[in-house]
């Protein structure tokens, strides 16, 4: 069989230590096991992993002098919680010497028990952890509606814990394997790409020769456009897998200064474009970093898909305590069709195969402006397209 099947599928059971520290890590173990001994008056309580070839002792309360403390076993073939994984029904007895069906049975025999109750764990995906289970040298009154129920809600809420335990432990596992994946990305992908722009910088003070320089200029922007790919791509794992574009929130900061930089690198790199600012002097609290990479994937984006005969405009205000910036661009709308998915990721604002980039940039000014308590919109007419990032100045 290719498939474990589902009766055998949990993290918990292939490893008893784990077994042993679910059950450790459920503070209500205890106060269970007390209430079974004092409501039946059983002096021997536990919660029990039960496997094809192990029973192991997972939470205890002994007033027997049993002898089993959490992690002690007993062979699983002496055992009745060895046929109850199988059949998956409580079995209860009140006075084995009396019961048709247990009173030749080896394990009473075996460890001198007269009563007996065992409710088995089976856990939200249907696989079976164990057992809550009780016993005693003595005959005691088990078999009533109100104990078979009390073991069954025991029961159940000892799976509902250990549901969640596994949740958990495969939410920190999931975590940590995110946090490697972003490391290795960022590490990976940006060394190489380090060492070429210093290998085409160190050949531009070289090469005297205008084609020479032409072949570098189009290496350095090349690898400019890989540098901005490899940051979108950092901040959608960052997003999708670490839950949200983190920012840091700073005091009230001005603006201008981040916005004319990332304007100014834009123009240098797009020397036949025009680029129109006019902004705001405000302070504004929020993390201008991300601000800036905000306007920068709005500029690229408006460069890409803009009437490249057009000036593109810039513009921030504050209006109503709020701060607001503008990208406006000519050039054909975008197809009403795909406004609706516009900042998801993977979509570009034009249905053109030839454009260039991965359709991240307006994912992550989105997830940026959704950071900021604020939102992104877009509208898109046959004269202007603009997009306007608005949220709280404060």
């Amino acid at each position: 069989m290719l498939c474990t099947p589902p009766s055998e599928r949990n993290a918990v059971n292939d490893n008893p230590a784990a077994a042993v520290d679910a059950i450790a890590q459920i503070s209500a173990v205890p106060t269970i096991l007390d209430v079974v001994c004092r409501t039946t008056g059983m002096r021997f309580a536990a919660v029990a992993r039960v496997t094809a070839d192990r029973w192991i002792a997972c939470g205890v309360q002994d007033d027997l002098a049993f002898g089993l403390e959490p992690g002690g076993e007993l062979k699983i073939e002496t055992t009745i919680c060895n046929e109850i994984r199988d059949h998956r029904e409580p079995v209860i007895i009140d006075n084995v010497a009396e019961d048709p069906a247990y009173s030749s049975h080896h394990t009473p025999a075996i460890y001198g028990l007269q009563s007996y109750i065992s409710v088995p764990i089976t856990l939200g995906d249907g696989s079976f952890f164990g057992t809550l289970c009780a016993i005693d040298t003595v005959p005691r009154k088990l078999n009533t509606p109100e104990i078979a129920g009390m073991f069954q809600l025991f029961a159940n809420l000892i799976a509902f814990h250990l549901d969640a335990h596994e949740r958990i432990d495969q939410e920190r596992q999931g975590s940590e394997l995110r946090e490697q994946f972003i490391a290795v990305l960022g590490h990976d992908l940006r060394n190489p790409l380090a060492s070429l722009d210093a290998g085409t910088r160190m050949l531009l003070r070289s090469v005297e020769d205008e084609k020479g320089k032409a072949v570098l200029g189009l290496m350095q922007n090349s690898i400019s456009r890989m540098s901005g790919l490899i940051d979108n791509v950092l901040d959608f794992a960052r997003g999708r897998l670490g839950g949200g574009i983190s920012i840091e929130q700073a005091d009230r900061v001005p603006l201008r200064p981040v916005m004319e930089q990332v304007i100014a690198e834009l123009r240098m790199a797009n020397p036949g474009r025009r680029i129109e600012a006019d902004l705001t002097e405000a302070l504004v609290r929020c993390d201008e970093g991300r601000i800036g990479q905000l306007l920068s994937n709005l500029l690229a984006n408006a460069l890409t898909h803009g009437d490249p005969e057009a000036p593109i405009r810039v513009r921030s205000v504050i209006s109503g305590g709020r701060f607001e910036l503008a990208v406006i661009n000519a050039g054909e709308p975008i197809p009403e069709a795909v406004v609706k998915d516009l900042f998801k990721p993977f979509v570009r604002a034009s249905a053109k195969a030839n454009l260039q980039g991965l359709g991240l940039g307006l994912y992550i000014a989105s997830e940026i402006a959704k950071a900021h308590r604020g939102k992104l919109l877009v509208t898109s007419t046959p004269d202007e397209t603009c997009f306007t990032f608005d949220m709280p100045q404060q």
